[in-house]
């Protein structure tokens, strides 16, 4: 009878942690949907992904619950926005970027056929020669515009748009935009997952801007996945490292039809791909070019000696080469 006795009580210590698992498992479950993430953690597990997996992801304390997501109908970027990054100022820094790294947008061109000075340009204009990237969990993001077209979200933006009764015609407007926020963001948060599970990382602790993008270059989870490149041969693939995010950015724009032959119409349609918006595409080939014309801009302290005068002219100057 002694010998029974530590069989039964490991019998019982098995049975109890079993139990332990699945009350975890069920208040990690009940924590997610009360967070308002059960569409996307189902979606996910139809997807493929381990349900536990997403469960943990979205029941986790660092993940904010879901408050809803307002959207417009035909948002469009503002070209006063881009304003700063046109500036004399942003010039300058564009050629320092340039300079500074050569090498590695010297070998990126050398490798995608695609111009130094636009991988260049697109580094600078995302995140500032790396030296902005972002500060917002990049899966919350994410996931927040993949919830677009959850029915109580998009039943609320429907309300909020074509009023009550709906307009139907301004209804299925609203349909159609969260039907297209779901088509291009759920594969950006399934891509996080791909991520996390290929290079064993935390889906929560990737941080960069509010549309969820990272790295120097701002890639989504999905272009790091396709056109990610080991710029420097130490067998990873790293946006935070110059080599790695000049490669990627090459081979991003030669994979979206980048020849060197390209009219300028067939440039902007490249350019689309990586942001699709035309201040955005008025911003970069007006840099590029900048960067690819002889320097007339003199360096700030030779500015500052020649008094408010030169500034002037030296603003003028820069207004008309755009």
């Amino acid at each position: 009878m002694r010998r029974r006795i530590p069989l039964l009580a490991a019998l019982l210590v098995v049975v109890l942690g079993a139990s332990s698992v699945r009350a975890a498992a069920s208040d990690a479950e009940a924590l997610a949907e009360r967070h308002g993430w059960r569409y996307l953690v189902d979606k996910l597990a139809a997807d493929g992904v381990p349900r536990a997996e997403a469960v943990a992801v979205f029941a986790d304390p660092r993940m904010p619950a879901f408050d809803g997501l307002s959207f417009a109908l035909e948002p469009r970027e503002s070209h006063a926005r881009y304003r700063d990054l046109r500036s004399t100022a942003s010039v300058r820094a564009a050629r320092s970027c340039r300079a500074r790294y050569a090498d590695a947008f010297d070998k990126a061109a050398a490798r995608e056929g695609v111009p130094a000075s636009l991988v260049a340009t697109i580094v600078h204009v995302e995140s500032s020669c790396g030296r902005n990237t972002g500060s917002s969990t990049v899966l919350h993001r994410l996931a927040r515009l993949a919830m677009a077209n959850e029915p109580a979200n998009l039943a609320f933006n429907i309300q909020r748009h074509a009023g009550e009764p709906p307009d139907p015609l301004i209804a299925a407007q609203v349909r159609e935009r969260g039907a297209y926020l779901e088509r291009t963001f759920y594969p950006e948060v399934r891509g996080a997952f791909t991520m996390m599970e290929k290079l064993r990382i935390d889906p929560l602790a990737m941080e960069g801007s509010g549309s969820g993008a990272f790295g120097f270059p701002q890639f989504l989870p999905t272009s790091y996945l396709r056109y990610g490149v080991d710029g420097n041969g130490d067998g990873r693939v790293s946006l935070y490292d110059m080599d790695d995010a000049a490669a990627s950015c090459a081979r991003f724009l030669a994979g979206n039809g980048w020849r060197p032959d390209l009219s300028l119409a067939e440039r902007r349609r490249v350019i689309w791909q990586y942001n699709r918006s035309d201040a955005y595409i008025d911003t970069i080939l007006a840099l590029q070019r900048q960067i690819e014309a002889p320097a007339t801009i003199p360096p700030p302290r030779a500015a500052a000696a020649k008094g408010s005068k030169s500034g002037t002219r030296v603003a003028s100057r820069a207004r008309r080469t755009r």
